[in-house]
């Protein structure tokens, strides 16, 4: 069966487990070293790892790590039950807020970048989450 891990790029690992956990609620979990901290929270696990900023992102190349704000097509999406309290954590934490939030469907959004340039959602779902959108799928 495959798993799934997801690790992020923070250039200050004791930066970006101050926000994650602060910020976010995490808490640290294992070190893997001196630049790699796991983090646990509710049935997620996830992983920082310290890489300095202007290092190569692999063997291959074609770019270079940069912390300030930054795109990418793959983001986590943090599920909160209140909406308001975890964006007002996560600002005070550091986090942009760049997108407010929004009703949608399937409950509220509000879009982030971390202190890092790493995007982000913070979403609270009503009953029907996903369920509200999966248009032509049996509800059954």
């Amino acid at each position: 069966m495959p798993g799934l891990l997801i690790n992020i790029d923070v250039p200050d690992l004791a930066a970006g487990e101050r926000f994650y956990t602060e910020g976010l609620g995490f808490a640290a979990g294992r070190r893997l070293g001196s630049t790699i901290v796991e983090l646990i929270g509710d049935g997620a696990r996830f992983y920082l790892l310290e890489k300095r900023a202007g290092s190569a992102i692999g063997p291959a190349g074609g770019d270079f790590r940069r912390y300030n704000r930054h795109w990418t097509p793959v983001h986590p999406d943090f599920i909160v039950d209140d909406l308001d309290t975890a964006i007002a954590r996560a600002v005070a934490a550091g986090a942009t807020l760049e997108d407010p939030a929004t009703d949608l469907p399937y409950g509220q959004q509000a879009m982030f970048a971390d202190p890092f340039g790493n995007g982000f959602c913070l979403i609270a779902f009503n009953p029907q989450g996903y369920d509200a959108i999966a248009a032509g799928e049996d509800q059954g």
